[in-house]
């Protein structure tokens, strides 16, 4: 066998082995598929975290989603509502990280992987559950335009209120070393209520649903104080009280009120 025999039989098994191994990583890449109330559900990684995007029947024009930024699945009525009506359901896991930067670097990442991979619209609903308010509120003051609106429920605003109310609490040490605060610098942190100045440039919108009897993230200081700052800045927002509920249960038994709020606001053109 000449030479030349030689090197083509080997460039065709080099190219065979290539196009094998790129098979292989599009198979492992391939997203996990799963039902989900009745609706297709697909897992994915993103920054190494795990992901998942639930997908309507039909996707309602524009392509729009809300983004639960924690405990995916938790009261789920507003996300099954929103899928009937063709809107995607997102969530990825950044867990024990309170919204800190780290968190936040990760989001956008997972923000562009779904605006970019999957056509989804360019501005998302950030839902934020109790500690979730955090990741919501903070993706949305750093990223004002990539966000329609806000649904915000018993939502964790300020760390000092949770879970800084506990200083001994194992959150509350994730929490001081997720965002690299001590006792002496915390003094100096400004947390999303004191940044609330771009949100409201922006006018994003913002829902917020509390039980006003709420003892481990009192609405006094979370969602009041937003609501108070978000006013004067001019920012548009409407909160439901639910009066002698604690923190639990979350939402509201008929999502409607939160699903207009949602369909009205977010739809609406960019200001």
């Amino acid at each position: 066998m000449s030479f030349r025999v030689l090197l083509m039989a080997f460039a065709a098994l080099s190219l065979a082995v290539s196009i094998g191994s790129v098979r292989a990583a599009d198979a492992a890449a391939v997203p996990a598929r799963s039902d989900w109330n009745g609706f297709t559900r697909i897992d994915f990684t993103v920054a190494g975290r795990p992901c998942l995007l639930v997908l309507p029947a039909q996707s309602a024009p524009g392509r729009p989603w809300i983004w639960r930024t924690e405990f995916f699945g938790h009261e789920p009525q507003a996300d099954l509502a929103l899928l009937a009506q063709g809107w995607h359901v997102a969530y990825m896991d950044a867990k024990n990280l309170y919204g800190a930067p780290k968190a936040m670097a990760w989001f956008g990442q997972f923000y562009a992987h779904l605006v970019v991979q999957f056509g989804l619209s360019s501005r998302v609903v950030l839902e934020g559950f109790s500690r979730g308010g955090l990741y919501a509120i903070n993706f949305a003051i750093a990223h004002p335009k990539r966000v329609a609106a806000l649904y915000l429920d018993a939502p964790v605003l300020d760390i000092r209120s949770w879970p800084g109310r506990n200083r001994q609490s194992k959150e509350w040490v994730q929490c001081l070393e997720a965002y690299g605060l001590n006792e002496e610098s915390l003094a100096k942190f400004r947390g999303p209520l004191e940044r609330l100045s771009p949100l409201a440039a922006a006018g994003v919108p913002i829902l917020s649903v509390c039980g006003e009897a709420d003892r481990v993230v009192p609405f006094a200081e979370n969602t009041a104080v937003l609501e108070k700052r978000y006013r004067e800045l001019g920012g548009p927002i409407e909160v439901i009280r639910k009066p002698g509920v604690d923190h639990h249960p979350h939402s509201l038994k008929d999502p409607a009120p939160i699903v207009d709020f949602i369909l009205k606001r977010a739809l609406a053109p960019a200001p």
